[in-house]
Order: structure tokens, then C-alpha cells, then sequence
């Protein structure tokens, strides 16, 4: 007990550290990395919520994701937010919420408002929540998450482009050269590294065979193959397997797909597979079970996306992309960019992912305890 009142405020402090890199925190995850029982770690949660530093959520807690009331008083004393920003993502239900999430809490810190609008995978909704934003004069710069494939993506960055505003993408990258007059910003996360810290998880655990099932039509595909080809190319690994079909449990004829997926993973002794997003890595996983196929030992899995990997069974190692610090970093960059206006150069950010490693990709008795 003197231990943990000794080491009370440097706990709290990482605690905030975590919070501030990820967004948000799992009282399991956490009192297992710090080594102290998930009672301690309540306690320091409700400490810190107690001076209106973090918000408590079931199993955990998170950075503030609203003003509070306290700061409706403050700004209420001293005018209006000194930015409006608006905020187009495509879905408010799975990947983009820690994204928003982040951006909330440095619009907090940064005395912006975000104005949040929902859209879909689709240009045109997309440009229809634009120009709603644009027409009602009442945002000074947008964060944008357009979809950027198709034939017709010239002309979505030079519509970008010419917007009377400043845009910065989010999770996304345009061609290399556009032909705007100012070089579009972006920040994403960089998934083609991502990809490459997943195989080389699985390599130094001795896997010599290792398979890619991507989610068709996601825009992570692109990025993750791209990792894929230069880690494979590095380690001397076969790039051959390779799935492009979405396995989830709704997709038609799923089984069929993964069942295939294992022929082929017999047929060349692969012994381990990187599977984007986390509901295909799942369905993968069950199907497995079903077939008798014991994870991690037969066949090693690590998800891409840790949005839900982590209820799997078993757990799923996987590659976590840095959510919530792409939105605080989007935000931190466009308030920059209207504090220095043209004069500041255009600037493209990429965030390291972080691998989250579970008892999907290593065998219980292999594992080296602390």
C-alpha cells in the first residue's frame, strides 16, 4: 500500500500519457502493463476525473470529449471559440469515432469548436455535407475524409482545392502532385508501416509462410498492400498469398471464401495470417474453430483496425492505427494554418501504428512472462 501511495503520481501521469497517445484506456489493459491490481488503477481513474481531467466510461476512461460545463461558463465570460471547424467523416459507427474522439480533445485544449457532420463512402453525400458546412459561413477551415478512388478523383481535388477554405485530409492521400494553387495538407496513419510491424511480429516468432486477407473496398487496402510488398520483399517472405474479399460474417458466401483461404494455407504451409479489419479477422478465427483449427498454434492471426479484437476468442493480437492522434493532430495543424495563413508550408503527416499483442499470434507457454 506505501508502494502504490509512493508511486501514486507518477502512475497518474502515465496514466495521462496514455490517455493523451490513444484516446481513451481499458482498466484490464492497463493495470496489466503497469503491473498493479485494476482496483489501483479505479482509483487513480476517479482521482483524475475528479479534477475534470478524463471522463470515466465502463472498463475504462477517456479524454474529454465535450467543453463541459465549467467551459460553457468560461466562454460564456470571454466570447466565442476562437475557430470553427467542420468535420466531414464517412461513418460515426466503427474506426472514425476515436478519430473524432481525438479531434474533440484538442479542439478543447485549442479553444475550437468542431462542427461534426456524418457522411458515407460516397462523393456526392460528400460534397453535399461541404457545401452545407461552406454555405453557412460559420467554419474557418474543414477536416475531410473524402473517398479517393474511382476515375473521377481529379476533379474531387481540384473541387477541394478551390474551396474558399482550408482543408486538410484525415486517413487519407492524395496523388502526390495536384494541381491546386496550394498543396493539399493530410494526416493519416502510416498503415503500410503498420502492415510491415504485424510480419515482422510474426516472423521473429518463427513464421516463415505468412498470408494478407484484405477488406475489399476499404482505402487502408491500397496502403497495406503496399507495406505488405516492401516487408516481404526485406525478409525474403513469398508475397503470393494474398486474399482481396472481405470474410465478415454479413458478406455472402464468406465461408466459402475462408475455406479456400485455409486450402491454400495447407497447400503452402502458411502458418499465420495478417487479416484486415478486425470482423474478418474474427470470422476467420471462428471458422477455425469450428474446423478444429487451434489459434495461435495451427495458425497465427493478427487483426488490422483493433477496434473490437480484443473480444475475439481468443483475444486478437493486432495492429492498432493512431486514431485518436490523427484527429488531434489534424486539428492542432489547421489551427496553426489559420494562425500563420499562407506563410506556413503545407505539411503531410504520417502517424506510426502500434501493435497490441494479444494470445492470437503467440502460444501461451512460448510467451516470455515479466
Amino acid at each position: 500500500m506505501s508502494e502504490e501511495r509512493l508511486f501514486g503520481p507518477q502512475r497518474q501521469e502515465r496514466l495521462m500519457d496514455e490517455l493523451r497517445r490513444h484516446g481513451s484506456i481499458r482498466v484490464r489493459e492497463f493495470a496489466a502493463l503497469l503491473g498493479v491490481s485494476e482496483l489501483t488503477v479505479r482509483r487513480d481513474i476517479a482521482a483524475l476525473a475528479s479534477q475534470n481531467l478524463l471522463t470515466k466510461v465502463h472498463g475504462g476512461a477517456t479524454l474529454p470529449t465535450d467543453l463541459g460545463p465549467a467551459a460553457h461558463i468560461r466562454r460564456r465570460g470571454t466570447g466565442p471559440p476562437r475557430f470553427t471547424i467542420g468535420m466531414v467523416v464517412p461513418s460515426l459507427d466503427y474506426y472514425w469515432p476515436a478519430i473524432v474522439g481525438g479531434a474533440r480533445s484538442a479542439a478543447v485544449a485549442q479553444d475550437v469548436q468542431i462542427q461534426l457532420r456524418g457522411s458515407t463512402y460516397d462523393w456526392a453525400e460528400d460534397q453535399r455535407q461541404i457545401t452545407r458546412l461552406i454555405e453557412a459561413q460559420q467554419v474557418q477551415g474543414l477536416l475531410l475524409a473524402p473517398n479517393l478512388d474511382g476515375d473521377d478523383v481529379p476533379e474531387m481535388i481540384q473541387w477541394i482545392g478551390d474551396l474558399p477554405v482550408p482543408v486538410i485530409l484525415i486517413e487519407r492521400q492524395p496523388p502526390r502532385w495536384t494541381p491546386t494553387k496550394n498543396q493539399l495538407e493530410w494526416v493519416r496513419s502510416d498503415h503500410a508501416l503498420g502492415l510491415e510491424i504485424a510480419v515482422r511480429h510474426l516472423h521473429q516468432h518463427g513464421h516463415r509462410s505468412i498470408g494478407l486477407v484484405l477488406s475489399k473496398g476499404s482505402p487502408t487496402s491500397a496502403h497495406l498492400e503496399r507495406g505488405w510488398e516492401l516487408v516481404c520483399a526485406d525478409l525474403g517472405l513469398s508475397p503470393d498469398l494474398v486474399v482481396r474479399e472481405s470474410v465478415r460474417m454479413e458478406e455472402p458466401g464468406y465461408r466459402e471464401t475462408i475455406g479456400q483461404l485455409l486450402e491454400r494455407c495447407r497447400a503452402t504451409r502458411t502458418t499465420a495470417l495478417v487479416v484486415h479489419s478486425d470482423p474478418d479477422a474474427m470470422s476467420v478465427a471462428q471458422y477455425c474453430a469450428e474446423r478444429g483449427i487451434a489459434i495461435p498454434e495451427d495458425l497465427a492471426i493478427v487483426a488490422y483496425d483493433d477496434e473490437v479484437a480484443r473480444l475475439a476468442e481468443p483475444a486478437m493480437t493486432a495492429i492498432r492505427p493512431p486514431k485518436p492522434m490523427v484527429g488531434r493532430t489534424a486539428v492542432e495543424l489547421m489551427v496553426a494554418r489559420l494562425v500563420e495563413g499562407r506563410r506556413r508550408p503545407s505539411q503531410r503527416i504520417l502517424i506510426t501504428p502500434e501493435l497490441m499483442i494479444r494470445d492470437s499470434s503467440i502460444p501461451l507457454a512460448s510467451r516470455v512472462q515479466p
